[in-house]
């Protein structure tokens, strides 16, 4: 059967995919790979650029409105021979010739996609529209960057790839919750009718160098706050988890299912978990007591970014999830996935970039 490619979960496609464009057999035409990657400005797609550009057969192609990303996390790329930037908003046409789609645009903080939600499902629908669409014209394989937020606020827990979520259709986090929904069945949609190759990541909190410093998630915020000298700020009630990757792991889960014969979806994520109040009463008391290895880890470096910082707590935002935390039996099965990269070993690189982009220097 043409080009039946199976998640294990029985999702099937039964049409062969599109040709890619007759240029790509041309004589004259170098076997390069070119890619496409949407919102490669931004925090996790520019940190791909960087592994994808390191191999010498693939010609980068960015496409960014830039409004999370910035052009300064390409600036070591631009004017190669090999990278392409173009100023693209994913909710128009675009048209290039590219054989791999890695789909990212969307704004991923609550501070961003609630600032213009309409903007946001458009990005998501209209946007996953559009470069399906490109898809089926020049024969390419994409990847959509899905989100633990379609589990909503879950009640299962672990969260498995089977689980159907808990999401408010109408809440404010609907515009990114449900969004992502409805991209995930667009691109099933396309694979089952059009016979388009899809890979679908859900990917869980990722963490690194070159997040936006105000926006609002916890890692960004509690390192940004320490280096400030602020008062650590916990949304009430403190007792929901998180589980946190880093961005390079998550690189490497993205480009594994990129080349893998598997739709998806699959989670990608680090299943380390622990609650926001243990994590900022570690902080305050070095001596509370012992947690998991994540909460060790992150213990030790904010305390040696800044051991006399005080705790606060705030409201929080409506249909925040309680628990949230990756089951990654496919990804290590199916991928050959799992995290390496430790708190301990993550979050000093990006105190790092915090403190050169808020030009603090670290206290002699």
């Amino acid at each position: 059967m043409a080009n039946q490619v199976s998640n294990g979960s029985n999702h099937v496609s039964t049409k062969p995919p599109p040709e890619p464009s007759p240029l790509r057999k041309a004589k004259f035409f170098q076997a390069n790979m070119r890619i496409l990657v949407t919102g490669g400005a931004g925090f996790i797609g520019s940190h791909l650029v960087d592994k994808l550009m390191q191999n010498e057969k693939n010609e980068v192609i960015v496409v960014d409105n830039y409004f999370t990303g910035s052009k300064d996390n390409l600036k070591q790329w631009i004017g190669h021979p090999r990278f392409e930037l173009i100023r693209h908003d994913v909710t128009e046409p675009l048209l290039v010739e590219v054989d791999q789609i890695y789909h990212l645009a969307c704004p991923a903080s609550p501070i961003f996609y609630k600032y213009n939600p309409v903007k946001t499902i458009k990005t998501n629908v209209i946007g996953t529209l559009n470069m399906l669409g490109l898809a089926k014209r020049v024969g390419a394989r994409i990847l959509l960057t899905s989100t633990s937020e379609v589990y909503g606020d879950p009640l299962v827990h672990p969260q498995t790839e089977d689980y159907w979520g808990n999401v408010n259709p109408i809440g404010v986090r609907s515009c990114y919750d449900e969004g992502k929904r409805v991209a995930e069945t667009l691109m099933f949609d396309y694979h089952r009718q059009h016979g388009i190759e899809i890979r679908i990541a859900r990917i869980f909190n990722t963490y690194g160098p070159r997040m936006n410093i105000d926006d609002g998630r916890v890692v960004s915020n509690f390192i940004a706050q320490a280096i400030r000298d602020e008062p650590l700020t916990v949304q009430l009630p403190g007792t929901q988890t998180r589980s946190f990757c880093y961005v390079s792991d998550m690189v490497d889960g993205l480009i594994r299912l990129m080349e893998g014969n598997n739709t998806g979806p699959i989670n990608i994520g680090n299943p380390g978990e622990f609650t926001m109040t243990e994590l900022a009463e570690t902080v305050k008391e070095p001596d509370l007591g012992i947690f998991s290895t994540n909460l060790t880890d992150m213990k030790v470096v904010l305390q040696m970014i800044n051991p006399n910082v005080k705790i606060i707590t705030v409201d929080n935002t409506p249909d925040d999830p309680r628990q949230r935390k990756p089951n990654i039996t496919k990804a290590n099965e199916l991928l050959g996935w799992e995290p390496k990269i430790k708190l301990r070993d993550g979050i000093p690189l990006m105190e790092e970039d915090f403190r050169k982009r808020l030009e603090i220097p670290r206290k002699k």
